[in-house]
């Protein structure tokens, strides 16, 4: 029989232990202290509290509960030792029934990793979906983990175990996440298409109107049919568009979404998961035959990250009027006009301008998206509440000195361009760190033509500068400018500086993102509130409507933009309810009666 949160509230110690026993390998001791946390309004606040517990437990206790688990087809697994946890969930994964050459290569990484760390190595290896990782991946996973740093392998263990528990939480209350598997088996499917040259080599790789790309855009359009949408269709830019209506249909609407397209060998989550949240959420309106005092309107945008031409936010650029119809000139790699790609897809470019939309007819614009970054897997919470997109400037750059011989150059009469812009470099990590919320990259370094001998005498580089506000950002722009000038004049070296692009922050609407904040504390969560640092199709909503975005947990290490950007269908159960929980919140706002039933 399934356990109940109320019987674990109000279970004395020994039997509050005595329920949890085994969700943390040979660790009562966690079940003890997650004790003086109760009552526990939801599983997710339980699972939260096991987090907290642990990170309070300091060092030691990590090392210690990291230890008590056994090692990947290892010893107690061979002479049947296991725990009944650890068997099921290593039978699961196929680990019993390993070839003599798998098992022998599990046994050197174990042995490696051991001798490394000092501790086993440790993976959920029922996976991201719970259903199991094959022994291929789970063998990929220790090789490449057995490359890292003591102190990321020590966090991503400790994340690894509280994933472990939080499926033998789901077991032990006979809790599946039905919702979120179907959105994560959503992502499996349009990941089935990638473009020419990266399919071949399992990575996905979707660029604006390729076949892979239309491919997408027609699962996409099947996905919201079967989901009940009242409209769908393809626009003339190739955003793919869903309506479901509200109680009347002239009724103002909801607009959310996300880009399908990827960056080239990207991941399965970024700008997808956007897209599928609401879709899940409005197949679970249709289920329960509900209408909201608004309409929803879901939009999988047809292009975010300017892959194949150079130019980014075609799609949601175009829901604000701010397609350039001089793109449209544009050729990509293969000499192919923009133009001429879009009439290939069957879209008409010279009506985009059609696609306009008034945002006077929208409440209001919410995305949904993968963090991309590691702060949500650090803090071990799987939604967090954006309160800014920052804002951003970018430049290329040359310093140019004097190439001469290294060996006869004294110090003192080098006109070095590489030192130059190493300093320049020192400096911007250095400024960006001294203010909250800004960050300062140099991507791209590069000596043309260098030589170990010769000192240099030009070098190229990068500039990117981010902030939560633009004032934030342009201060810290007209400082490493005039610390560039600075060097140069002190080093007697030339430089040249282009901007590239300059983008507006995007902070979050108040009201939107009071409500995104209510949506993840009715859940039984902390509610985190935190800058993106990447930009989104949110920011270009910005300029028409308001706007807020929730994020969703990544794992890896919060990876994005590669093939191991992951996260897990919890996650993404949890960021469906919070997406419901918010649109049900609104619809109390706008009528206080009960949302219309429909036939």
């Amino acid at each position: 029989m399934a356990l109940t949160l109320e019987q674990l509230n109000a279970a004395p110690l020994p039997q509050f232990v005595e329920l949890l026993d085994g969700i943390f390998e040979h660790s009562p001791w966690m079940a003890e202290r997650v004790f003086g946390h109760r009552p526990f309004s939801s599983l997710a606040h339980l699972k939260h509290a096991f987090t907290r517990v642990l990170r309070d437990a300091g060092p030691q206790a990590w090392i210690t509960l990291i230890r008590a688990h056994p090692e990947l087809a290892g010893k107690a697994m061979v002479t049947k030792t296991l725990t009944a946890e650890s068997t099921n969930e290593q039978g699961k994964a196929g680990l019993t029934d390993c070839s003599p050459e798998e098992f022998e290569r599990l046994q050197q990484l174990n042995a490696a990793f051991n001798a490394k760390f000092g501790w086993p190595f440790i993976l959920a290896v029922r996976g991201p979906r719970g259903q199991g990782l094959d022994r291929g991946q789970i063998i990929d996973a220790f090789q490449r983990r057995l490359d890292g740093h003591p102190d990321f392998e020590l966090a991503e263990s400790l994340r690894n175990i509280h994933r472990i528990a939080e499926i033998r939480l789901n077991d032990r209350f006979g809790v599946t996440p039905t919702v979120g598997n179907k959105v994560w088996d959503w992502h499996e499917t349009l990941a089935e298409f990638s473009d020419p040259g990266f399919k071949e080599r399992g990575q996905l790789t979707v660029t604006y109107l390729t076949d892979a790309h239309r491919a997408c855009a027609r699962r996409i359009e099947q996905d919201m049919r079967d989901a009940g949408f009242d409209e769908v269709r393809i626009d003339d830019v190739g955003n793919v568009v869903g309506v479901y209506h509200g109680a009347r249909s002239d009724a103002r609407r909801l607009l959310t979404g996300s880009h399908y397209d990827t960056v080239r060998n990207g991941g399965k989550y970024d700008g997808r998961l956007g897209i599928f949240v609401p879709i899940a959420v409005v197949a679970e309106l249709r289920r329960r035959k509900k209408r909201m005092p608004f309409g929803i309107e879901v939009v999988g945008f047809a292009e975010e990250e300017g892959q194949r031409y150079k130019a980014t936010f075609l799609g949601s650029g175009a829901l604000i009027g701010q397609f350039d119809p001089a793109w449209l000139d544009q050729r990509d790699a293969d000499g192919v006009a923009m133009r001429d790609a879009m009439r290939d897809a069957g879209l008409s470019p010279e009506r985009i301008g059609t696609i306009r939309r008034d945002p006077n007819r929208y409440l209001g614009f919410v995305e949904v998206h993968i963090e991309q970054g590691p702060v949500l897997n650090e803090i071990d919470l799987p939604l967090g509440v954006v309160t800014s997109i920052n804002g951003v400037v970018r430049y290329v750059g040359k310093v140019t000195g004097i190439a001469s011989h290294a060996g006869t150059t004294p110090m003192n009469r080098r006109r070095d361009a590489a030192a130059a812009v190493a300093e320049l470099v020192l400096y911007l990590e250095q400024r960006a760190a001294a203010v909250p919320d800004v960050v300062g990259t140099v991507g791209m370094l590069e000596v043309p033509g260098g030589s170990i001998n010769v000192v240099p005498g030009r070098c190229r580089f990068s500039l990117d500068i981010r902030a939560t506000t633009d004032a934030a950002r342009d201060a810290c722009d007209a400082d490493v400018r005039d610390r560039l000038r600075e060097i140069c004049e002190r080093r007697g070296v030339m430089f040249s500086l282009e901007q590239t692009v300059r983008a507006s922050a995007a902070p979050s609407d108040p009201a939107w993102q009071a409500r995104w904040e209510r949506a993840v504390a009715s859940l039984g969560l902390p509610v985190h509130r935190m800058p993106s640092g990447a930009g989104h199709d949110a920011m270009k909503l910005h300029e028409a409507m308001p706007q807020a975005m929730l994020f969703v947990r990544g794992q890896n290490g919060g990876i994005s933009h590669n093939p191991l950007e992951s996260t897990t269908s919890d996650d993404m159960q949890l960021a469906v309810e919070a997406f419901m929980r918010m649109v049900e919140d609104l619809a109390a706002e706008l009528s206080p009666a009960r949302p219309v039933t429909s036939t």
